[in-house]
């Protein structure tokens, strides 16, 4: 008897394994394409309305470019790119080195300083 038990006891817990991997059915809704034209013609007008604005901003931002040797590439914030070696700023090493060149951080002077924490 316990063997028939123990038996119906793992087919039941087969049985709803299998039951459990069956992906639920959903219904498929159509999108609404009308609500969505809407929203895309008023962020166009809110796009070109932010675009006028930057333009008349832009002189004074030129200014500031232009001061930026021609030789260095920026990213769309207008601040140096550091992927690229022009823009990289080597560090002199004010204390002592390591062999390969590199400043030692076992030394006060070469440890850069941690910004602030937040709390």
């Amino acid at each position: 008897m316990k063997k028939i038990i123990a038996l119906f006891t793992v087919f039941a817990f087969m049985l709803n394994m299998a039951w459990a991997q069956e992906k639920p059915k959903t219904e498929k809704k159509e999108p609404v394409k009308t609500e969505k034209k809407e929203k895309v013609k008023t962020e166009k007008k809110e796009k070109a309305a932010k675009e006028a604005k930057k333009e008349e901003a832009k002189p004074a931002d030129v200014k500031k470019e232009e001061a930026k040797p021609a030789g260095t590439k920026l990213k769309k914030d207008g601040t140096p790119d550091k992927r690229f070696k022009e823009n990289k700023e080597a560090k002199p090493a004010s204390g002592p080195v390591k062999k390969d060149g590199t400043p030692d951080k076992r030394f006060k002077e070469n440890k850069e300083k941690a910004p602030a924490e937040k709390k």
